[in-house]
């Protein structure tokens, strides 16, 4: 028994099915179904609360794209609940039961236990703890990803100034030099900023593991601070912070109030001292309302690196190499070149969309056994693609596409021409001519070189055979005619 958002008592069930309801209505019946509908509570322990899984992957995917919005349906329902525990259901039974639950799972499970943690932990208070950050010791500062590295970043033209400034930052700190000092990278959500400093956190600590290297985000740095006052020992905070060899600061925007100001005072100290600071922002310093002038104009006199929207080529990067990932993990997955296409030109956010896409393809894969196809993406992809008014197509615009795409000049598809290499892209102008138009096979006949109607109903029909014989075929049709749609 717990108490519920009333502070009524509430049965373990009912404050579950509750649960369940606030996260059909937040995220929609088909996710829900998909993603929570063999998630059980297991039990209740203090402010914890344990949920199983039938599956390994099942564990990891929702603990990676759902525990917040888990945590924040519990939090609503009950405010003593804080953490959450994921543990997978082996022969339908979950793993023993919490009698004292660990904070984090164990190392050598990193998959099948998991805990989400309400707030970050104080942080120690001895020097020694400082340096523990490259390492992955959240109580020194936020936790460092061990995937956000140099060598899992995909560079581009939008960020590959925003690449060579951080591995210079991180090689100047190894050797005890200071490069560029402060540096300021600013880019909207999404576009690698958090993954550079993380990047820079390992590369600088990891030859010398007593380096005192602090990766905060802002809200971090704020609950330090404000706990220091609480505890009067701002004074403490203040020194633990400027005997720092490297200070990186995520998410700016979010710094607020005195530790803004607390913030300034650092800074300074660390600039001072020659002590190298780097910090990430969604916008130009001279934005940032919340600091003031001073510590704004400190950062503008620094190296400000901008990151730019992702072009097409490296967001086909980008899902190139997560799809390579994806199937290092899991051999029986297989990403067509066409799928790959397809989720580079329709996700134009950000590299987190261009992630989540091939992650949500897996899962659609791994869970369905269903193959990994354009028309799959359409299907699973919906919510991430942005909204276009449906265009006419014309079979102009089809000459045009087909040619590109094959590599064919655009007279010889309307030529003689008999080769293999000009017919098969012939006769698929013509299948999406007829498919995506509204004109009759003797005017599409017409447009193609003056052919006959019965040639262009021939080569329909041979594109249809094809299609049902040949998957890969029948995919890189589908993206052509994503291509023209768009």
């Amino acid at each position: 028994m717990t108490t519920g958002k009333d502070g009524q008592p509430i049965g373990t069930n009912e404050l579950f099915q509750r649960v369940r309801a606030r996260l059909k209505a937040a995220v929609g019946e088909d996710v829900f179904n998909s993603w929570f509908a063999r998630l059980e509570l297991e039990e209740i322990v203090d402010d914890l609360a344990h949920l199983s899984v039938p599956t390994r992957f099942l564990c990891s995917w929702v603990q990676s794209n759902y525990a917040e919005k888990i945590l924040d349906a519990f939090r609503a329902e009950s405010a003593g609940l804080g953490r959450l525990h994921f543990t997978v259901r082996v022969n339908g039974q979950a793993r023993p039961r919490l009698q004292h639950p660990e904070p984090a799972p164990e190392p050598s499970e990193p998959q099948s236990a998991a805990t989400t943690p309400a707030a970050p932990r104080p942080m120690r208070e001895t020097p020694a703890a400082i340096g523990a950050a490259p390492r992955g010791d959240a109580l020194s500062g936020s936790a460092i990803d061990p995937k956000m590295t140099f060598d899992n970043f995909v560079v581009g033209s939008s960020n590959e100034m925003a690449l060579q400034v951080a591995k210079q930052v991180a090689h100047a700190v190894q050797n005890n030099t200071v490069s560029f000092n402060p540096v300021y990278i600013h880019s909207s959500v999404g576009l690698g900023k958090s993954h550079l400093l993380n990047a820079i956190a390992w590369a600088a600590g990891a030859n010398d593991p007593n380096k005192n290297i602090v990766y905060l985000t802002a809200d971090h740095f704020m609950y330090h601070f404000i706990t220091a006052v609480q505890r009067q020992s701002a004074l403490g905070f203040k020194e633990w912070l400027r005997r720092v060899d490297l200070l990186l600061i995520d998410d700016m925007q979010f710094l607020q109030g005195k530790s803004a100001t607390e913030f300034g005072h650092t800074l300074g100290t660390l600039l001072t001292g020659a002590k190298q600071v780097v910090v990430a922002g969604d916008a130009p310093p001279r934005d940032l309302e919340m600091l003031d002038e001073r510590v704004r104009s400190r950062l503008s006199g620094g190296l400000v690196v901008p990151i730019n929207s992702f072009d097409l080529d490296l967001r086909r990067a980008i899902v190139t190499r997560r799809a390579e990932q994806a199937v290092a993990r899991f051999s029986d997955a297989h990403f067509a070149p066409a799928v790959l296409d397809y989720v580079a030109r329709v996700v134009v956010s950000h590299g987190r969309d261009l992630d989540g896409a091939v992650n949500r393809l897996l899962a659609a894969n791994q869970l369905t056994k269903e193959p990994i196809t354009v028309a799959l993406a359409e299907r699973t992809l919906a919510d991430l693609v942005r909204q276009r008014d449906a265009r006419r197509v014309r079979i102009e615009d089809i000459l045009r596409i087909v040619s590109r795409h094959y590599k064919v000049p655009r007279n010889d598809l309307l030529s003689s021409r008999r080769s293999r290499d000009v017919v098969r892209p012939r006769q698929i102008a013509m299948y999406l001519a007829k498919s995506l138009t509204s004109r009759s096979l003797p005017e599409i006949g017409r447009r193609f070189g003056g052919r006959d109607h019965t040639t262009v109903l021939h080569s329909v029909r041979k594109v249809e055979q094809m299609i049902k014989d040949d998957a890969e075929l029948g995919q890189e049709i589908e993206l052509l005619k994503r291509m023209l749609e768009e």
